[in-house]
């Protein structure tokens, strides 16, 4: 089974770019998207409800604001928007869902750089998920997939000294991905390219991507208990169309 998990920057944007020829393409069993910035009733039929899929979309109560989208070819069990803390679940961010062996997670975490007021909120967030999935890892096994805003370790970005008092690489962001791992959770990347060099976003602005001036903030992690269950996990960093690069686990 083939999961793709991908922060497009924009549904209507990226759709402009070649993002359903290369949907059609890669065929995933299940892609989660973030950042959509769309309510589905301002989305096209064909990214509405693409062909061959069963569409889920949780959307900000703010127009052109975040947003997260499922595309699954198998039926969830149940599908979720949010953690049921109104603060977070109206900012479109969560989406659960269940299947038969396992619970999936496409979570676009906020991003802490506006105001320190913004910071707070997203450490309550992490809080939040943190607390959520560990009443869930007795009952089945979790996939957590999408943009966790925070960058781990020094390896993960390209100047971690120069960042080091930005928020994505703040010490309180990176002590709680410590403690997220600590409580059983494993990067799949990181555990299977433990010195590997690679990143998933690149600020548009300064034209990094061309000069491979990246974070690797966007992630697929698992249960301890489901890793065995993983063939393969790797960033699709030629694809193009976003400041992000889609992620690919193969189960």
């Amino acid at each position: 089974m083939k999961i793709v998990s991908w922060n497009v920057n924009g549904l209507r944007a990226i759709a402009k770019k070649g993002f359903q020829h290369w949907f059609t393409r890669e065929k995933p069993d299940i892609l989660c998207i973030q950042e959509t910035k769309a309510h589905p009733d301002q989305l096209d039929p064909s990214l509405r409800s693409p062909a061959g899929y069963h569409a889920f979309f949780s959307a900000a109560e703010k127009k052109g604001y975040s947003g997260v989208a499922l595309f699954s070819r198998s039926q969830p069990l149940e599908i979720q928007t949010g953690f049921g803390i109104d603060r977070f679940d109206r900012e479109g961010r969560i989406l659960i869902a269940t299947y038969k062996d396992f619970i999936l997670f496409n979570i676009y975490f906020p991003n802490g750089k506006q105001s320190q007021e913004r910071l707070r909120y997203k450490m309550d967030f992490y809080a939040a998920f943190l607390e959520y999935i560990e009443r869930l890892k007795n009952d089945k096994m979790l996939i957590m997939t999408g943009d966790y805003n925070t960058a781990h370790h020094e390896i993960d970005l390209a100047h971690p000294k120069q960042n080091e008092k930005v928020s994505g690489f703040m010490p309180e962001e990176r002590a709680w991905m410590d403690t997220y791992v600590a409580a059983g959770y494993v990067d799949v990347f990181r555990e299977r390219h433990p010195d590997t060099i690679e990143y998933t976003w690149w600020d548009y602005k300064t034209r990094a991507r061309e000069r491979n001036i990246g974070w690797r903030i966007d992630y697929f992690f698992v249960s301890k208990g489901y890793l065995k269950a993983v063939r393969d996990m790797k960033h699709l960093s030629e694809i193009s169309g976003s400041d992000h690069c889609p992620l690919l686990l193969i189960v």
